[in-house]
């Protein structure tokens, strides 16, 4: 099971676990973290995401602020990219598998120090994606 963090479209965060999220498929289960019924867990639309983030925890560290560039002393594996979402957020990091046309892509940060382990990025709700 991963820890996630689904972030949608309309602004709302969940933070919970799924073992079926594919990327392929157009909805997954969430098992809300603190829900009193975790057996049925929450539908979500792969389309109704911005972003679902698969953390190390669900906490972070608050006073963390990810870096915006690539440590030269650690080499990238992938693709170096950096995605603009339509509300302004930007995110650095390398993907393996970025083809125009698709619904979404993986992204796994440029800093290393972040809570995120990687992300899937729905691609409708990104401004620009850019191969740096």
């Amino acid at each position: 099971m991963n820890g996630v963090v689904a972030h949608f479209a309309d602004g709302r965060i969940v933070k919970g676990i799924t073992n079926d999220f594919v990327p392929a498929r157009d909805h997954f289960h969430i098992l809300v973290k603190g829900a009193a019924d975790k057996a049925k867990g929450l539908e979500v639309r792969r389309d109704d995401l911005k972003a679902l983030f698969f953390v190390k925890d669900f906490q972070g560290d608050p006073r963390h602020e990810d870096l915006k560039a690539f440590d030269p002393s650690r080499p990238a594996v992938g693709r170096k990219i950096k995605v603009l979402f339509l509300d302004g957020e930007v995110l650095f990091g390398t993907t393996q598998g970025y083809q125009a046309g698709r619904p979404g892509l993986f992204l796994e940060p440029a800093d290393h120090g972040s809570n995120i382990i990687r992300c899937y990025i729905v691609s409708r709700f990104t401004k620009e994606i850019a191969f740096i």
